[in-house]
């Protein structure tokens, strides 16, 4: 059995990112310096984040075939087509003992050797003025940890349209249960990932309130998760009919809010291909595999991957979507 996915980059991840000089150990070896790369950071050491720091953008997509990254398009931080590899994982505890994992990049220079930029990627929120203590630094675990930021989850619960039209929670499927997707018919299910993480920062879900979309209840996904809309009428001026847009980039304070706090499991679902399936009555995208998830995969999953043929849809940038009206507009666009 193999399943088609693609090998080429895939959508581009918009990373909110500190710069390295924004935290400073306070305490240890490395007292006064910035946070740096794996080799030269200490477990013990306490680092704190300045005060007046503010996150900014950095756009990263996988290269094909290589470990590395390379930043996509011009954002606030780094520089267009510079390689950037993750570094290493870092685990930090505060003083309640909030534990706060953290991904350091390392952009190079032209010469592709010397380090150019350092950026932090935190996935959940730090504090201003708070100690931070380094309990571990793991190498191994910072690509993993990427890929699972990129995955597309649906929240226990979710109910997915099934072949016979039955709406099964995410978390009672099984592989070689038979899904309706919405461009290839009936499918089956290859492989059903689960994670529990922390609600919070870049884990914390995207909550679309009902009806907000036209979904039947409420529909929690992954902040990266794409919803497919198919406009009857352009109202975002696209420029196409079908479109994807990422959870995130409608968040609104009211119908769509991000749900932060305690734990959330997360389902993963694979198929054949890349599917547009039904959760909630609304359609949204299966896992897709690419140089960046897959990383996030099992070895015998992976290993079993070829080539898919890109989905011919346009993904919204944040840059094109008013999160104030989108929502609105969206659900008006589908139904004429």
């Amino acid at each position: 059995m193999s399943i088609e996915h693609r090998s080429d980059p895939g959508p581009a991840q918009s990373l909110p990112v500190y710069p390295a000089c924004a935290f400073t150990a306070v305490d240890g070896a490395n007292l006064g310096d910035p946070l740096t790369i794996a080799e030269d950071l200490i477990a013990g050491d306490v680092y704190q984040l300045s005060p007046f720091s503010e996150r900014c953008r950095l756009s990263v997509c996988a290269q094909p075939g290589a470990p590395s990254l390379r930043i996509a398009r011009q954002t606030e931080a780094g520089n267009v087509g510079a390689e950037v590899h993750l570094d290493c994982c870092v685990t930090f505890m505060s003083p309640d003992g909030t534990v706060v994992e953290a991904l350091i990049l390392v952009e190079l220079g032209g010469d592709g050797e010397t380090i150019a930029h350092i950026h932090i990627f935190p996935l959940a929120e730090m504090q201003q003025r708070t100690d931070y203590a380094i309990v571990s630094i793991d190498r191994r675990a910072a690509r993993t940890r990427f890929a699972e930021t990129a995955c597309v989850s649906f929240t226990r619960g979710t109910r997915i349209t099934m072949a016979n039209g039955a709406q099964i929670p995410v978390e009672g499927l099984n592989v070689g249960d038979r899904v309706l997707t919405r461009d290839h018919g009936v499918q089956q299910i290859r492989w059903i990932g689960r994670q529990t993480v922390r609600a919070l920062g870049t884990f914390a879900p995207i909550r679309i309130a009902e009806g907000t979309l036209n979904n039947a209840s409420d529909l929690v996904v992954s902040p990266n998760h794409r919803l497919f809309v198919y406009q009857r009428q352009d109202r975002l001026g696209a420029g196409r009919r079908e479109v994807l847009v990422k959870a995130k980039y409608l968040l609104n304070g009211t119908t769509v809010t991000r749900t932060s706090g305690g734990f959330v499991d997360y389902f993963q679902m694979l198929f054949d291909r890349h599917e547009i399936i039904y959760a909630e009555g609304i359609a949204a995208e299966t896992l897709l595999v690419d140089d960046t998830t897959r990383a996030a995969l099992p070895e015998d999953i992976s290993r079993n991957l070829t080539r898919d043929a890109p989905r011919r849809v346009m993904e919204l940038r944040e840059a094109q979507v008013d999160a104030r009206v989108a929502a609105d507009l969206f659900r008006q666009a589908s139904v004429g």
